[in-house]
Parts: structure tokens; C-alpha cells; sequence
């Protein structure tokens, strides 16, 4: 038996094939689960469908994949939409993956002092309320024992130069992701999260995360940076049957590097480049 037969659920967030949410569902329908997927909003002037054509393109042909719509997570309407969607088509789900966080380069790029009122509000909704929102509304159709698992990243816990008003979002995202498991808890649905290391991602080119790939690899006691398939791997864990008893986790798939209290062995190289420089 397949560790995701006979389970179904919505992904919300598959930007294109490099997202994290796409190497997670990737994982599930492999593993014999069905799933939903939203894509961001076209613009009306858009003829293309460019959003729509990213992650079609992906989920094209493959029976796994049950439908595909937008979902502007600002909308509760929109929200009630895409979960009647899935109600027509699961009746129940057993997994929900929340992938979406965004800020205005404008707020983004400068120091998180410099923030604007509605940068920081822009981004806490999108970023760090759309978690309660899409939750909320989809209480109804979650089974008994069903997942819910949220991205983050290590910049909600230290500070990350650079990932600044992020920085701060996925810090309330965190918090959001231990009351919302109390919260959803006595129905038997558990809340996590997945703290990655850096990949290549939109997400990632956004906030600068150039260079940091290499610096993982050279700290973390693995001595090297994740792939896509291994966070695919532990996302599909925490949304499957194999996590229960796990709630209110945030799990970093980082090669260790938020244990480290030191370079490591980075200082070791850096101190052999500082001897053969004399």
C-alpha cells in the first residue's frame, strides 16, 4: 500500500516546478494521493493565463492532479470558492499545504525599519494571515486526522540580513502554526511546518538569497545544502499518516545549520586562507 492511497487534499501555492510545494505534491501523487491545486490570480489584461500556464503545464495529463484554480488568499470569498471546489470534488481532505508568502520589493529591499505602514500590512496578510484564513475555511471538509503543514524559514527565528520584513512574517507565521495546532487539535488535525534551507525558488530570488547556498553547505554539519526532493520528501511526512502524534513542529530541513552556534568547519578554511595570506 502507497503511503498517500485513498488521500486527497488541496495545495495552495505551486508557483512553477521549482516551488517547494510542487517537490512536496510531487511527492504525494506519487505516493498515490490525489490533490487540488491553486495558482495565483491572472491580471485581466493577461491573455496568457501566464500563472494559470505555469502550473498547468506541470499537472497536465497527470490524473492525480483533480483541478486547478485561482486563489487570491486576500479574498474570502475566493477562499470559500476554491474550498467549495474541493468539497465537489473530495468531500473531504486529508492534507492541506499552505506555500504563500509575499512583500513589495519596495518594503522588501530596504531595512526592516524603513518598512512602510502598508508594506507591513500587505505582507502580515498575505504572508502570515492568509495561514488562518485558508485554515479556517477549510475546518469543514478536514477529515479526522487530517495535516495541515505551512512553509517558513529560519529568518522567522534569527536575524537573516536581507530577509528582512520576510523575516518578520514568517515569525508570525510560526506562532500561528502552534495555536492554530491547539486550536484544530481536538478535531484530531494536526498543524506543522517546514523550516527549508535555501533552493532556488521566486521566493528566494525575491529576498536576495544568492550565496546562501554555498554558505549552508560550508556550515551545517552535512556539509552540504538540501535539494528540492528531500524537502518534498519531508513535507509529504508531516502531511501524511506517518506524522501523527507530531503538532505544533516546525521542521528544518536545512542540513542541521539552525543548530550551529559557530561557522564550524568554515573556520577552519577561513583559517588557512588567513595563513597562506602571511
Amino acid at each position: 500500500m502507497q503511503l498517500f492511497e485513498g488521500k486527497k487534499g488541496l495545495i495552495v501555492g505551486v508557483a512553477n516546478n521549482h516551488s517547494i510545494a510542487w517537490a512536496i505534491a510531487e511527492q504525494i501523487m506519487a505516493g498515490g494521493g490525489e490533490c487540488g491545486f491553486t495558482h495565483l490570480p491572472d491580471k485581466p489584461d493577461d491573455e496568457r493565463k501566464k500563472n494559470r500556464h505555469r502550473v498547468g503545464k506541470l499537472i497536465d495529463g497527470n490524473p492525480s492532479a483533480k483541478f486547478l484554480v485561482p486563489l487570491d488568499v486576500q479574498s474570502n470569498e475566493n477562499i470559500a470558492e476554491v474550498m467549495e471546489t474541493a468539497k465537489q470534488e473530495f468531500g473531504e481532505i486529508d492534507f492541506l499545504l499552505h506555500s504563500v508568502a509575499y512583500a513589495s520589493l519596495e518594503d522588501l529591499r530596504v531595512p526592516t525599519v524603513e518598512c512602510s505602514r502598508d508594506g507591513f500590512k500587505l505582507a502580515m496578510d498575505i504572508s502570515a494571515y492568509s495561514m488562518i484564513a485558508v485554515t479556517n475555511a477549510a475546518r469543514p471538509i478536514l477529515s479526522k486526522n487530517s495535516s495541515v503543514c505551512a512553509m517558513t524559514y529560519y529568518g522567522g527565528e534569527r536575524i537573516v540580513p536581507g530577509y528582512n520584513m520576510m523575516g518578520v512574517c514568517k515569525a508570525a507565521l510560526d506562532s500561528i502554526v502552534k495555536y492554530l495546532a491547539f486550536d484544530l487539535g481536538p478535531d484530531g488535525v494536526r498543524v506543522n511546518a517546514i523550516s527549508a534551507g535555501p533552493l532556488k525558488t521566486l521566493a528566494s530570488s525575491a529576498v536576495g538569497a544568492k550565496g546562501m547556498t554555498d554558505l549552508y553547505a560550508a556550515v551545517s554539519p552535512l556539509g552540504d545544502n538540501i535539494t528540492h526532493e528531500q524537502v518534498g520528501k519531508a513535507g509529504a511526512y508531516l502531511l501524511s499518516d506517518m506524522s501523527q502524534g507530531v503538532t505544533a513542529e516546525i521542521l528544518h530541513v536545512d542540513g542541521g545549520y539552525n543548530q550551529m552556534g559557530s561557522p564550524g568547519r568554515l573556520l577552519d578554511s577561513y583559517a588557512e586562507l588567513i595563513a597562506k595570506s602571511k
